[in-house]
């Protein structure tokens, strides 16, 4: 079994991206959780759930084209993040490290905050990418921010 849990203010524009994932994203062996701004309302699920494989998807600062997504290294997550979530990430993360046997941030890079519901056609492309390699079981092949 495996966690997808999509981060992210769907009011704010390309922040939503993370909650729209986990909306749309159904595969077997997955269990997807759209956690909008408190993940840390999940942890019980999460936990329960004993997951190999935890993966984080939000809207981060990653400096690349709208769309665009990497694997976030947690030591790199509070310069990349966009804040808009109760908890910090390092500290949800810290906290179900015992509970799961991996834990994967990516971030894709955002074309806009502002204050609308809808997400950029670039950022949704991408989403439907990333998608799409969770789905091949190619996760191990995104690049690591920095790489």
């Amino acid at each position: 079994m495996n966690v997808l849990i999509g981060i992210g203010n769907p009011l704010r524009g390309d922040d939503g991206v993370g909650p729209w994932i986990a909306d749309h994203f159904q595969e077997e062996g997955w269990l997807s959780l759209n956690c909008g701004t408190a993940p840390e309302n999940f942890t019980a699920v999460i936990r329960r759930a004993a997951p190999d494989l935890l993966l984080i998807v939000d809207a981060a600062d990653i400096g690349l084209p709208p769309g665009e997504f990497r694997v976030v290294d947690p030591s790199r997550i509070e310069d990349v993040s966009i804040g808009t979530h109760q908890l910090p990430l390092t500290h949800l993360m810290e906290y179900l490290k015992n509970s799961v046997n991996r834990i994967v941030f990516v971030g894709i890079q955002p074309a806009r905050i502002s204050d609308e519901e809808r997400i950029s056609a670039e950022v949704k492309a991408g989403a439907e990418t990333l998608m799409h390699v969770i789905r091949e079981g190619t996760i191990a092949k995104i690049p690591r921010l920095g790489d």
